[in-house]
């Protein structure tokens, strides 16, 4: 099973456990929001997991729970193997996002943009989970999550193959706190990047506002 560029992903900002909305931290400027395809990382994946528990028992076999991001990351194959016995066990068939999903969800996001009046700094929308690099705002960094999670999971469940009653996205945000230029500008590269490692094209969103070296515009280069 694919996972993308889930691999590779590395973070110098902590992550913080996600128990309820929270504010931005002062020294925060912005965050990286990740929406995760249902199904396609739960608690015990090989990889780790935002997850400090297993809630369904009958994934417990495939592995225990780590919570956070393991040092060691396991091989490719591992991961395919865990999925694939995963997969038979979930409650819904998983949703891949094809061409008209992800203009779907592009579509939606741009709506959450313009009524909210949030700046999205940059934006992928891959196979099976959307980056999102997003200037801090009033609204805390999960409730920036959920209305882009809400709103492109109603944008999809017009597709035939998505009932109402599937769930679209796992039910954890997950975002990381950016607290300077620089992790703004590593985060912006890393999620232009996505596509072409899954084998899709750039991507351009109108919604995307460029990343000027806020709250620092006196070097938007450095």
């Amino acid at each position: 099973m694919n996972q993308g560029d889930s691999q590779t992903i590395q973070h110098a900002p902590s992550r913080l456990p996600l128990r309820g909305p929270r504010r931005y931290e002062r020294s925060a400027i912005g965050s990286h929001l990740i929406l995760h395809g249902y199904g396609l990382w739960l608690p015990n994946d090989p990889r780790g997991s935002g997850s400090a528990e297993l809630r369904q028992e009958k994934l417990a076999d495939l592995g225990a729970v780590h919570h956070g991001r393991k040092r060691v990351q396991p091989p490719r194959e591992e991961l395919r193997r865990f999925y694939r016995a995963a997969e038979t066990r979930l409650d819904f068939p998983i949703i891949w996002f094809d061409d008209a999903k992800r203009q779907a969800m592009a579509d939606a996001f741009a709506r959450v943009v313009a009524a909210r009046r949030y700046t999205v700094w940059e934006c992928a929308i891959l196979r099976n989970h959307a980056h999102l690099c997003v200037r801090r705002h009033r609204d805390d960094p999960v409730a920036i999550w959920r209305a882009f999670a809400d709103a492109s999971a109603g944008a999809l469940r017009r597709f035939a193959n998505v009932p109402a009653d599937h769930p679209v996205f796992s039910n954890r945000p997950y975002r990381v706190f950016l607290k300077s230029p620089d992790d703004v500008r590593r985060v912006v590269a890393y999620i232009r990047n996505n596509p072409a490692r899954e084998g899709l094209e750039p991507q351009s969103w109108a919604f995307v506002t460029p990343y000027d070296g806020w709250p620092d515009r006196r070097n938007p280069s450095r």
